[in-house]
């Protein structure tokens, strides 16, 4: 799989991870850290019931076999040192040597070579950081013409150190290019990739069990299908937290950036929010888990922990000893933990008027924003009537947009990555009658349809579905829905993300102490068990929802698909379900669309700018080397920054912006093809079911 340029180009293994929500190590003690522990006597189980799973559950009912053993080897030491930095071509070697009795290990419980991989892997993260720091002690000549390889396929692991220090030259000589493009350079440059290798190799070192233990099953796991994983205790904790749509915290967006924990965002509504000095940029870097508790250090803690720390019930304290942006010199705010509700994960409306109705009022458009199909399963597990759902938010919003006298719909699902099958179905249900949404194949090919079973609509006028390749798995179920029936218009990037299959997650705990009423917390088995298919019978799977007025993206263009994922499940087909289908759309219907669009747009100046830059990042991507010379580089950038494009593109797609619907170029366009679409359908006289 071709990985994107940020990846190959830039520093992989040092990049900030943003999420919600122990003693900090020195540099001397941790150039003396003792190595990872061995195995926990819990993770045998795990690795039996998790070998158990996959042999019985998953959809391809494979075995458990040498192949899978080796893409185990393969995934494990990419995901390790993807740009392969770390390991020397003879540790590469030496773990090649066991590639075919991996699945046997995990099929007994025996998980020690993972943590005779890993720590290998710290050793060598120790050598390299002694490597950085004699490298940015060198004088760097950015007139020389040379280029560094960035595609991983190309490159092997070093064989001898002076080719390990060769390439940490060039690694090095590329981050100070990338620091000057930011405005830093000379000494403050060298210092800040000092630390920010120091303190990659400090949070490595605090890598526990559990953190490896999800590492290496999910490198395995993954050996199925790329969405087969494993998660620790922790993660499924932070996973259900994401499905309920809240926690108990301050409600701030924290990322790690060399070693300081940043803050990036403060909750509207939150606790931080209502004490109203933690801001943006902010670096914490002390925590004191109660008003009374010790403050402890935490530059250079895993982010995790430090996330750790701030959570807690709400009504109780936490200090925070911060550096505010722009200041030298530390304060520490005390702030009550509170319930945050993630209202800007939820479904949010607004209101766009456009064009002249023959009363010379305008069109009225609401556009809803879904970021994922969400629901808190334990709340609906026990019969709570006021749970957190998809269906019910945006029902209330298609409410509020009917008394303000809207006349089309937008639902965007350009950043909405899934979530829950229920919701999708019930979600979709809100603009069909009733009949079948999706249909599931399980692995004995057995398939069943599921279906809105609510007669009614609660929207029957015109909807556009609005789609791109961030859009996978339960979008793509709604999105397929909606133009199989002919109900509504999918418009966006060329194809969704095309993901057709249906995990199932399986608390582990709860599956080995079924008789227990509180099983312990063993984490979750994230499992393929099934395929899904439109009711026209076509799997999304790799192939995705094509739209029906494709608009021009960076993104499409982007290795983000189905298809450019590790051992992805093939397309399929099973016969079509029996719906009633609309005439709310049709092919003539569509291709005025589509001609009068590419009219406006070859005019637009925006979409002019966005096709050039589209030429330019395809050029860009097509490379498989960077210029180190200083003045190609900052040439080529002037053009187009393939790189931050790729960033700002998932930057995008993971954003939780408070004002997520705002009205630019695109959604101009997006606009304009509804008011097109819904003026067809008034004038051809559409709008009712055949």
């Amino acid at each position: 799989m071709r990985q994107s340029l940020l990846n190959r180009a830039g520093s992989y293994l040092t990049r900030p991870i943003v999420v919600l929500g122990g003693i900090a190590i020195g540099l001397a003690s941790f150039m003396a850290a003792q190595a990872i522990p061995g195995p926990k006597p819990a993770d045998r189980q795990v690795s039996l019931v998790v070998s158990s799973l996959l042999r019985r559950e998953h959809l391809s009912k494979r075995s458990l076999d040498d192949e899978i053993s080796q893409r185990a080897l393969k995934t494990f030491l990419r995901s390790l040192d993807p740009m392969k930095l770390y390991f020397n071509q003879s540790d590469v070697d030496e773990f090649s040597l066991k590639s075919k009795d991996i699945d046997d290990m995990v099929k007994k419980g025996d998980l020690k070579f993972g943590h005779v991989i890993f720590n290998r892997l710290l050793e060598r993260v120790d050598e390299r950081v002694k490597m950085i720091d004699e490298v940015l002690k060198d004088e760097h000549d950015f007139t020389v013409d040379e280029e560094m390889i960035t595609e991983p396929d190309m490159l092997s692991h070093p064989k001898t150190a002076a080719e390990a220090r060769e390439r940490w030259r060039q690694r090095v000589k590329y981050d100070l290019l990338v620091l000057k493009s930011d405005k830093k350079e000379g000494q403050e440059a060298r210092d800040k990739l000092s630390r920010r290798y120091h303190s990659f190799a400090k949070r490595m070192k605090q890598t526990d069990s559990d953190d490896l233990l999800e590492m290496f099953l999910t490198a395995f796991t993954t050996g199925f299908d790329p969405h087969t994983t494993y998660m620790s205790a922790s993660s499924y904790d932070d996973f259900i937290i994401m499905m309920r749509l809240n926690l108990e915290g301050i409600g701030a967006a924290l990322q790690v950036d060399d070693g300081y924990t940043v803050v990036t965002k403060v909750i509207p509504g939150g606790a931080a929010s209502k004490h109203g000095k933690l801001k943006p940029e902010d670096k914490i870097i002390a925590v004191g888990t109660t008003e009374n508790a010790e403050m402890v250090d935490v530059i250079d803690m895993k982010l995790r922990d430090v996330v750790k720390m701030i959570r807690g019930k709400a009504g109780t304290k936490v200090r925070l000893k911060i550096i505010p942006a722009g200041v030298k010199e530390a304060v520490t705010y005390t702030i009550v933990r509170a319930r945050v509700e993630l209202k800007d994960s939820e479904a949010q409306g607004k209101i766009f008027k456009e064009g002249q109705k023959p009363d010379g009022s305008p069109y009225k458009f609401g556009v809803i924003d879904l970021p994922s199909f969400y629901m808190d399963m334990d709340a609906a597990r026990l019969g709570k009537l006021d749970y957190k759902s998809t269906t019910r938010d945006v029902r209330k919003i298609l409410e509020d947009f009917k008394k303000e006298g809207v006349d089309s719909i937008v639902l965007d699902l350009r950043k909405n990555g899934g979530g829950s099958l229920t919701e999708a179905i019930d979600l979709t249900g809100l603009f069909i009658d009733k009949g079948p949404v999706v249909q599931v194949k399980d692995s004995g090919d057995r398939v069943q349809h599921y279906d809105d079973r609510n007669a009614g609509l609660a929207w029957e006028g015109p909807l556009v579905v609005l789609t791109s390749k961030f859009s996978a798995s339960a979008s793509e179920i709604l999105a397929g829905a909606i133009q199989d029936y002919n109900r509504g218009l999918v418009v966006g990037d060329e194809a969704t993300h095309g993901k057709g299959t249906v995990q199932s997650l399986l608390n582990l705990g709860g599956q080995l102490f079924s008789n227990l009423p509180n099983p312990p917390n063993l984490g979750a088995l994230k499992i393929t068990m099934q395929q899904f298919y439109r009711p026209n019978g076509d799997s999304t799977q790799k192939r995705g929802v094509l739209a029906d007025v494709p608009l021009p993206s960076i993104t499409t263009h982007m290795d983000v698909g189905e298809g450019d994922l590790d051992y992805a499940i093939e397309f399929d087909k099973v016969p079509e379900a029996k719906y009633t289908k609309y005439s709310m759309t049709g092919s003539e219907v569509i291709v005025k669309l589509k001609r009068r669009s590419l009219a406006r747009r070859r005019v637009n100046k925006d979409f002019e700018k966005l096709n050039r830059n589209i030429d330019r990042y395809l050029k860009q991507k097509a490379k498989n080397s960077v210029t180190l010379n200083e003045k190609k580089f900052f040439d080529q950038r002037k053009d187009l920054d393939a790189d931050k494009e790729e960033e700002k593109a998932f930057e995008g797609a993971s954003n939780e912006d408070a004002e997520t619907i705002k009205r630019d170029f695109y959604l101009d366009e997006v606009i304009d093809i509804t008011l097109d679409y819904m003026l067809e359908l008034k004038s051809k006289g559409l709008a009712k079911a055949s």
